[in-house]
């Protein structure tokens, strides 16, 4: 390797350039050597946001050719929305993803909660389920929030309720990012750049609000960025993600990334069991006992079974 070269992390991502921050502070505007886009990637994105990276200065210029990618500890990945061979990486090197929802303005499923949850289980990425706008919930969506709460709990995940706008248990969730590379996903209008411009106001991060006519949320994160905390820590804030489709798990390791029903499967009859059709099962025994949210067995099924679409209640 030349003695050139510069060592840095992707603190953001266009597509096509990349900001590349090295160890002195100092940011580069880098892009791909031309090989690097095509050697080996299934990825439509071969270089993302966290990325530790190797690049040269381009002669007479002060601009980079990242010509290699140090090898990642984890990443978040899905597959890429209608190219179901490829897969898209959210983000690299991540020490907590955390899961913005809300149950209103957009409501988040809980099938797209537990694909973002396995996913993260897959690359021991230690997750949080964060449901913001509390501000805007009534009687009916606290509880529902008291019930999801408990079983997220029981299974071992952490679980904040907040709110971007009132500041409610902001002093929670900055307490477990402080000092971490963090990454925050969920779908568009959950309020990720709200939440970040709560913590860091200097950032002033773009945001709009949702419409409420088709409580969808419109895009104002239109790329991947790491934003530094003066507290201490990263944020990593993305596009907001309409759906979360598994790729690269087994579907007989699949239950492995729900801890609730791995750790009942010495209890199974078969150690291969599948939690589906078997005899003596432990697990099927635990939902119809209410002591796994049947749910959460519904979910499994429908990554079990390739599909797509969530259950889209929680009930």
């Amino acid at each position: 390797m030349s003695e050139n070269f510069l060592k840095g992390q992707i603190t953001r991502s266009t597509g096509s350039w990349y900001n590349v921050r090295c160890q002195d502070g100092k940011i580069y505007h880098c892009r791909l050597k031309g090989q690097l886009k095509i050697k080996g990637y299934k990825a439509t994105n071969p270089v993302v946001v966290g990325d530790i990276v190797y690049f040269y200065l381009e002669p007479g210029l002060q601009t980079g050719m990242i010509f290699q990618i140090e090898e990642r500890k984890n990443y978040i990945i899905r597959r890429a929305a209608k190219l179901s061979k490829e897969s898209h990486i959210l983000a690299a090197n991540i020490d907590k993803a955390f899961l913005i929802a809300s149950v209103i303005l957009p409501y988040t499923s809980t099938g797209f909660i537990d694909r973002f949850l396995v996913t993260a289980e897959t690359y021991n990425i230690p997750a949080t389920i964060v449901f913001n706008k509390l501000d805007l919930y009534d009687d009916k969506h606290l509880e529902i929030l008291e019930k999801m709460s408990k079983v997220y709990k029981d299974i071992g995940y952490s679980f904040l309720c907040i709110s971007a706008l009132r500041g409610d248990n902001l002093d929670l969730l900055k307490n477990e990012i402080k000092d971490k590379l963090c990454l925050f996903a969920g779908h568009s209008g959950s309020g990720k750049s709200a939440i970040i411009n709560a913590i860091e106001p200097n950032l002033n991060l773009k945001t709009v609000s949702i419409s409420k006519i088709h409580q969808k949320g419109r895009h104002t994160t239109t790329f991947s960025e790491m934003f530094q905390l003066s507290d201490g820590g990263y944020i990593i804030d993305t596009p907001g993600i309409k759906e979360f489709a598994l790729i690269d798990i087994k579907k007989e390791e699949l239950f492995h990334f729900f801890p609730e029903m791995f750790r009942l499967l010495h209890k199974c009859k078969f150690y291969n069991c599948t939690h589906t059709s078997e005899p003596n099962c432990a697990v099927k025994q635990a939902v119809l006992n209410g002591e796994i949210a049947d749910w959460r067995y519904k979910n499994y099924l429908s990554m079990l079974s390739g599909d797509d679409m969530a259950v889209k209640e929680w009930e």
